[in-house]
Parts: structure tokens; sequence; C-alpha cells
């Protein structure tokens, strides 16, 4: 099993909506750790999908959309779509 080696920032997903059914199980509320090593339960088609934003995200870069230490992002399904908000926090792993 890949270990985490602790580079770059820690980042929390929050599922914040699901429209639809997610066929992964994933709700509304639900949290857990995230990283470029661990999914720690994500979906493999939505992480597959937000990958290069998480590496990214949790190695202290941004785009000129996101403001701030959380960003936004989707699953591509439409008609299933599940929306998680990620948050980085402020210290590095």
């Amino acid at each position: 099993m890949t270990q985490d080696p602790g580079f770059g920032y820690k980042v929390v997903a929050n599922v914040s909506g699901v429209k639809g059914h997610c066929n992964a199980g994933h709700h509304v509320d639900e949290s857990f750790e995230i990283s470029c090593y661990q999914s720690n339960g994500l979906c493999g088609f939505f992480y597959h999908n937000i990958f290069a934003d998480l590496q990214t995200f949790q190695f202290g870069g941004k785009m000129p959309w996101w403001e701030g230490d959380c960003i936004e992002l989707q699953y591509p399904d439409s008609y299933n779509m599940v929306t998680i908000k990620l948050e980085r926090s402020n210290h590095r792993v």
C-alpha cells in the first residue's frame, strides 16, 4: 500500500451536494482527508477526474478562478452530480 510521504498541505474533502443517486455511496456531509497519495474512499472515477486540480491544490498552487484555501469540484455526471469542497490547511503536513 502506498504511504503518504507528507508533502504539501493537508487537504480535507467535504461532500457538499448529491444530485440524484451516487452509485459509490457518497452522501452530503461526508468528510475525509485526501491527497495525491490517498483517495481515502473517494470514488475512483471522481478521484481520477479531480487529480490534476488536487495535485495543484495540495502543493500550494492555484488557478485564476480559485479563491483562498477552498475549492469546489463536481463529478461530471450531470444526472447524478456529486459536489465536493476541498479545504487546504494553512499548515504543511
